[in-house]
């Protein structure tokens, strides 16, 4: 995933794209990571915050939202997105990835890449790899001895979302559908 390595500056918003579950849906999320143990020092992902990104877009001037609230609307089809894969990947990150993207989530991912690109704001170039984040720090986490598979029915579109300074949470600045 992209990654900006620069701090926001004073009129700069750091932002990405992402689907947020309904409350079913965060319902079965907090069963699969109720499964996992975690050790000590573990950092959590607090549940209003889990979500699956489609396109972290970083430090933008929030001179731009208007433009970005205009041009980051793309057709969206529903979906259903499985996640089913509990893994600790490198930096010590635990997450419930997809085995697979379905078509209709890489279709809207390339929609709104393709966007990005018109609007001169970064792409990732790895190959996306959908997954709701349970916990940073999670360096030894065990994961559940049988996974629980979430089926997301996304139904109602995706959202513009900045993060708040100081790790105080989300903030959403436009939704999609």
């Amino acid at each position: 995933m992209y990654r900006d390595t620069q701090p926001p500056g004073a009129d700069e918003l750091r932002i990405f794209l992402g689907l947020w579950p309904t409350a079913a849906v965060l319902a079965q999320l907090e069963e699969a990571r109720s499964q996992w143990s975690w050790p000590a020092g573990t950092s959590r992902t607090r549940a209003e915050r889990l979500h699956v990104t489609l396109h972290f877009i970083g430090g933008v001037p929030a001179s731009r939202l208007d433009e970005l609230r205009s041009h980051l609307a793309v057709p969206f089809e529903p979906f259903t997105l499985e996640l089913s894969q509990p893994q600790v990947w490198r930096g010590g990150i635990a997450v419930l990835a997809a085995p697979e993207v379905p078509p209709g989530l890489a279709l809207l991912h390339s929609r709104l890449a393709e966007r990005l690109r018109s609007l001169e704001l970064p792409v990732e170039q790895r190959p996306y790899r959908p997954h709701a984040t349970f916990a940073r720090k999670a360096f030894g986490a065990k994961l559940p001895p049988s996974p629980t598979k979430v089926d997301w029915p996304a139904r109602e579109g995706y959202r513009l979302v900045r993060t708040l300074p100081g790790g105080r949470g989300y903030e959403p600045l436009a939704g999609f559908c």
